[in-house]
């Protein structure tokens, strides 16, 4: 495509209140479909016959089919029609959740997470979709407002399946989901407001200019490397907890699991303080600060583990996921100090780098529990952070490119 037709050209809407709060229940809504089955993993894999060893692939495929539709989804933003995009995606959403809900067998469910993973990239086509309707003046307030729905469904997605589960079971939790995504597709459908995008590029073009900006950009190689390992210990923490708590030592129900992972939700309260002390400069200190604190976060959860002390757990859930979140926050700030016409570009591979990290987490997760116990885990996700701390530590040579700040 290289020229624009005249609805190209027209005015783009203005949000407003009541299509922000749509904006960030959908961004809400979506991400909870990443997190549901990592807590209700000891459920799942037997029910459809995947042994204790590779139970966390229901977590794993979700992430990957996500990183895949950010490298190959969301760039379609920048090309094709907006509101025609999401809907499909909310569409597919819906369809892959009945089909795990529904699944017999392992391979068929494994396949649906993976789409379910894969469609629900589309969240990140609704957060530039608001900023683009949205005048420099506001376009900070509006984009927080977006993103705080975002952040509430991936933190209240784990209690919320481990409640359900209790009352509906694991399918029951996956059907109300997919219900859920058939009503937030008539909801856009009727209030969201369509969106040309300005860009003329092809969809091989644009895919092709995504290697050639992470080749180029040294900050963004870093930034997702740190995050890569603070992410892999993210979900290899939420992936392994559900399993131990479940487990002889504790032997809590799903409620009671559902009730810890509220713990998690403090880690939303890091995203403000993390984007203020970014702008005072503090971007390389919070960095430093993150990376170290996980470390501790996994060792107290070790701690933890030895005692039997729900108390201590708690206080490691929360640890982890404040200074993970802050993280986040210090890698999208100083990315965003970037060239504004790629922006969300280097955001897709920003989140799709680290959510490899997710995936590799969630891999590891079982078989590293089922062969080695809460110990095993509490290695591994002291090792995870440990190599982003050395890696960390290369900021400070002579000459080093891509720094934090």
């Amino acid at each position: 495509m290289t020229s624009r037709s005249p609805a190209a050209a027209a005015p783009q809407p203005t949000i407003t209140p009541a299509l922000t709060f749509l904006l960030a229940f959908s961004c809400g809504a979506i991400a909870a479909n990443l997190y549901y089955a990592q807590p209700l993993i000891a459920l799942i894999g037997p029910d459809v016959g995947l042994s204790p060893h590779v139970a966390s692939l229901v977590v794993t495929l979700t992430q990957i089919g996500y990183g895949f539709g950010l490298v190959l989804l969301v760039p379609l933003g920048d090309i094709v029609e907006n509101k025609r995009l999401i809907t499909i995606a909310v569409a597919v959403t819906a369809v892959a959740l009945v089909l795990t809900a529904l699944a017999p067998t392992a391979l068929p469910f494994l396949a649906a997470a993976l789409f379910i993973g894969f469609s629900s990239s589309v969240i990140q086509m609704l957060v530039p979709m608001a900023a683009s309707m949205t005048d420099e003046a506001s376009r900070g307030r509006t984009v927080g407002n977006v993103m705080s729905g975002l952040m509430v469904g991936i933190l209240l997605a784990r209690p919320i399946a481990g409640f359900l589960s209790d009352l509906i079971g694991w399918r029951g939790v996956f059907g109300l989901s997919a219900a859920a995504m058939i009503l937030l597709f008539g909801l856009l459908m009727r209030f969201l407001p369509r969106r040309r995008p300005d860009g003329g590029q092809s969809y091989g073009t644009l895919l092709a200019s995504l290697l050639t900006i992470w080749r180029t950009t040294p900050l963004l190689r870093r930034r997702g490397i740190y995050q890569f390992f603070l992410f892999a210990d993210f979900s290899l923490f939420w992936t392994a907890v559900p399993l131990e708590l479940h487990g002889a030592d504790f032997n809590y129900s799903q409620s009671q699991i559902a009730l810890f992972a509220l713990a998690g939700a403090a880690g939303a309260l890091s995203a403000p303080i993390a984007g203020r002390l970014a702008d005072r400069g503090y971007t390389r200190a919070g960095t430093g600060a993150a990376i170290v604190f996980a470390i501790v976060a996994f060792a107290l959860a070790g701690v933890a583990g030895h005692l039997l002390s729900i108390a201590l757990m708690v206080v490691a859930a929360i640890m982890l996921d404040f200074f993970i979140q802050a993280n986040t926050v210090f890698g999208q700030r100083a990315l965003y100090m970037l060239a504004p016409e790629i922006r969300n570009r280097l955001n897709g591979l920003y989140i799709a780098t680290f959510f490899i990290g997710g995936a590799l987490g969630s891999a590891v997760a079982s078989p590293l529990h089922e062969w080695g116990g809460w110990p095993a885990i509490v290695a591994a996700g002291i090792a995870f952070p440990a190599i982003g701390l050395l890696y960390f530590l290369t900021e400070f040579r002579p000459g080093a490119k891509g720094r934090s700040a």
